[in-house]
This record gives C-alpha cells, structure tokens and sequence, in this order.
C-alpha cells in the first residue's frame, strides 16, 4: 500500500493524518478473530528445521526498507525480532488468550452463539480457540513489548512473507494508538472492522512486496481465486477445517476482506490512510465500500432500562450474513438478507433453570429491507425450534426506523410479559 510516498512532505507529523506513538494494547477483544494484535497465518508448505535467529533478524532488517516503501512512512525504531519454539507460542497464546477474552466475557459471547445457532451446544470455545491459534500461527506481532516473533520451524519457503506481514504490524504498532482502536467499548463489528484494516494494509503490502511487478487490484477475479485458495490451504489444517463456519470466516475475514477494502481505498484515496477519521465503523464499510464512502454510519443501539443481561453486543453485517448462511445452507441467501443492514444489538438474559434468552434488534435502511430480513429470518428460525423454547420474530419500530426483534427463550421467560427495551443513540 502506497498511501505516502516516502518523498513527500519532510515533516511526517503535518499528514492529513497525525499518527502518534502508542503501542501498548489493553483491551477485552470479544472478536473470534485472532486474539494477537497481527499475527502470519500458516500459508502452505511443511514445517523445516529450526530457523537461525541470526538469519531470521539479518532478512527482517533486508525487508525493513521494503515494508516503509510499501506503506510509506519509517520505523522510528528498529523492531525486535526473535524466534520462539511452538511451546513458547503457544504458552504465549493461552495467556493472551485469557487477558483478552477473560472467562466471563467468553463465556458471554459463546452463549449468545449458540443461541443463534452458530456454535454446537458442546462446543468447548476456549479450547478450540487454542488450538486453532496454536495450529495457524507461524509468526505474530507482539504489541505488548514490541516485538514481532517467527514461530521455530516455519516453512522456509513464506518465511519472508511472515517477516514482510509482521513487520507491517511493527511499523502500524509505533505510530497508531492501537489501545484504542481496539478498545473493549467498542462493539465487536466495529473491532473486526478495525481488524481488518490492520490485517488488509499487511496482507496487501507483503503480497506487493513479493510481487513488485503486479496490481494485484488490477488483476481480474484475483480476490475470488485467493480466497479459494486460503479455502483450499486452511482445509488441509485438522483443526481449521473441523471447526464450525463463524469460526472458519471469522479468522479469514480480516485478512481476505481487509486488504481487498485497502485496496480499493489506497486508489479512492491515495492522500491519507485509512485511520483516525478516516478509519471504516462497521464491518458494513468493508463488505461494501460504496457505503463507507457516502459515509452511511452504522445506526447505534442501546439497552434501555431494565433487566441487566449477562452479555451483549453487536452482529454487523457480516455475522449477520454468516447467520443466515448457516441457517438456510446458502450463501446467496445470507448475502441477499444482510444487505441494507443498518445496525444491530443482541443481548443474553439469564432464565429460569439455568436457561437462557435470547434478545436481538436490528434496524434496516428501508422499509423493504426490513420486510425481507423479518420474512427471510421468520423462516429460517424454524429450523432452531427446540422443545420448551419459543422463538418469535416482529417487525417493530426503533425510533421510527424500520427494525426487527427476535426474541428466543424459554416459554415460562419472565421477560415474555415485560420484553427488553432498546433505543438508538442520537
């Protein structure tokens, strides 16, 4: 990505865009998108021998003037670069795990899936999620001291393209103030959508790096031919390939769909980046960046008073569309019902018996938009019917915006008489 070029204007700190020095993150990620704040997905190939620490740092510092080329700015610093065996990774996941995502936030945001259908009754969360990480991480960018690592034994053969991916992340830790951008007040659309400007400016900058000679933004279908190759590599992998779709499109997502936004906004607009004002608020803006550029704002919801849930948040359009696909076993039927999202909230209640209930409002750009998603959801919610359980969907106003609730829960649910209230922040 070239939104600078390294000639142009001497004092950096006068950009449009005034970049600051903040690498620290400390936050409640509540994303299933990878808990590292940039990580190299295992690419392809068998693992090697053991790379030499001193041959990995001597191509980082090669690569180092290639990365400030392709994103335009210099490291003020020189990164750190070490190597760590797969015991260290995966010692290091577990924590970051848990400082991330710490027990009751998980246990939340798992609730909240499997009431939608998302995530198997059984389906351990934090043990997958470990397991996951430790099987695709190969390199990953530490925001915490600073430093990117290579995991021991990665393929020789994508080691450059870990250190080019890495580095990028390097270079966004010394001038972005990544705490908050990824800040746990914010909703978890608006975090992937972060996500995946991180993960889309790295991505689109090491596949340019290796291909100098090429547009990738010019090349036709290149996008569709690489998500199906990732398809194709991360279906090799046991545990990528064996776990459920919101997991699988949630650990894609910001790299596929990131880099193809980057790239399309590197040629809209080629005088700054796409931070600060200029940074996307909904996965929305990515999926559709005709919508991020007449600046259609995502409508935010609220709990009003009332019972406190013991999780809440926000789809976007791009779980929303996942759960359509889900639930009607078709991909163009989730796409066509998620479309002229405008905003959303679900939260989890506790119920009588240790069940749980299930509230989520969602508002639409249109009248139409609306009918189609209540009428689309209406039928595919049949296929969660449960004994004891009810589930119904309306459609309602929201501060006079076409919406529609769903409400699942246990037929004797208190909250039946008395639903949740919700209202848009104006």
């Amino acid at each position: 990505m070239m939104p600078y070029t390294p000639s142009g204007a001497t004092d950096r700190g006068n950009r449009r865009l005034r970049l600051r020095q903040k690498p620290r993150i400390r936050r409640a990620a509540r994303s299933l998108t990878l808990v590292v704040a940039g990580v190299a997905l295992l690419a392809c190939g068998e693992r090697s021998e053991a790379q030499d620490e001193a041959k990995v740092r001597k191509m980082a510092r090669e690569l180092a003037s290639d990365v400030e080329r392709a994103i335009g700015l210099p490291f003020m610093q020189s990164p750190t670069v070490a190597v760590r065996t797969s015991e260290q990774v995966r010692s290091y996941l577990a924590a970051k795990l848990d400082s991330d995502m710490p027990p009751p936030v998980l246990d939340g945001m798992a609730a909240g899936y499997r009431l939608f259908g998302l995530l198997p009754d059984t389906l351990d969360l934090r043990s997958l999620l470990l397991s996951l990480y430790t099987e695709q991480v190969v390199g990953y960018y530490d925001p915490d001291s600073a430093a990117l690592y290579v995991v021991a034994g990665a393929d020789a053969m994508t080691l450059r393209m870990i250190l080019a991916h890495e580095l990028v992340h390097a270079l966004q830790g010394q001038y972005l103030p990544l705490d908050s951008l990824l800040a746990s007040d914010r909703t978890n659309d608006r975090r992937v959508a972060t996500q995946a400007i991180l993960e889309g400016q790295a991505t689109l900058a090491s596949i340019a790096m290796l291909m100098p000679d090429r547009d990738v933004g010019t090349i036709p279908g290149f996008w569709d031919s690489y998500r199906q190759q990732l398809k194709r590599q991360h279906a090799q992998m046991p545990v990528f390939g064996s776990a459920p779709l919101l997991i699988q499109e949630s650990i894609v997502f910001p790299y596929l769909e990131g880099a193809s936004f980057v790239s399309w906004f590197q040629k809209e607009y080629r005088d700054t980046v796409p931070f600060g004002p200029r940074l996307p608020q909904s996965t929305e803006h990515i999926l559709h960046p005709d919508r991020y550029r007449t600046g259609d704002a995502p409508v935010e919801l609220r709990l009003a008073n009332g019972v406190r849930p013991i999780y809440t948040d926000v789809l976007g359009e791009f779980e929303t569309r996942l759960l359509l696909t889900v639930l009607s076993g078709s991909e163009a039927t989730g796409r066509a019902g998620a479309r002229s999202w405008g905003g959303d909230r679900y939260a989890v209640y506790d119920a009588d018996n240790g069940n749980r209930a299930l509230v989520w409002w969602s508002v639409w750009d249109d009248e139409r938009a609306a009918d189609r998603f209540a009428m689309l959801l209406a039928r595919v919610w049949k296929t969660r019917a449960r004994p004891g359980r009810l589930g119904v969907v309306e459609r309602v106003a929201i501060d006079d915006r076409p919406g529609v609730r769903l409400v699942d829960a246990p037929e004797g649910w208190s909250g039946w008489n008395a639903p949740p209230l919700i209202e848009g922040v104006r």
